[in-house]
């Protein structure tokens, strides 16, 4: 282990395995790597969406911790599930049984680069949370 800075920050981080720092996703139109401010790479737009009801929040500097054009996505994850807190969010998100326990079908917030993107499902996590990148990190 070690500590690694990229614009001023410090991380903690063993190179087999990451430790976890940021959220981020892989956008369902583009499958494009959602970035943060935090590493070198260029910034895009990335859209939210409720699936339910079709409100839409955009960002367009990601800070890697969730929140989309003032958002949070788990926090919108726990709504559009009949939870309300983003607690309730991140058990939903990261507890692979919770469909079963609960006899529920997850409704997933959608991620894009195009606002007007017709995708559905849960997006897909980023395995090097929008900043372990090859290319921003010298390991």
């Amino acid at each position: 282990m070690g500590d690694m800075g990229c614009n001023g920050l410090l991380w903690q981080f063993n190179r087999k395995d990451k430790i976890m720092g940021f959220f981020s996703w892989i956008t369902q139109d583009t499958n494009k790597s959602i970035n943060n401010i935090h590493c070198n790479k260029p910034m895009f737009n990335v859209t939210m969406t409720n699936p339910i009801n079709g409100q839409k929040w955009t960002e367009s500097n990601y800070d890697g911790y969730g929140v989309f054009g003032g958002k949070d996505y788990y926090k919108l994850l726990a709504e559009i599930n009949g939870k309300t807190s983003r607690d309730e969010g991140l058990a939903i998100a990261f507890d692979t049984e919770i469909e079963l326990k609960n006899k529920m079908k997850i409704i997933w917030p959608t991620l894009t680069e195009d606002r007007n993107a017709k995708v559905k499902g849960k997006p897909e996590n980023c395995p090097e949370q929008g900043y372990f990148y090859d290319d921003c990190i010298e390991w």
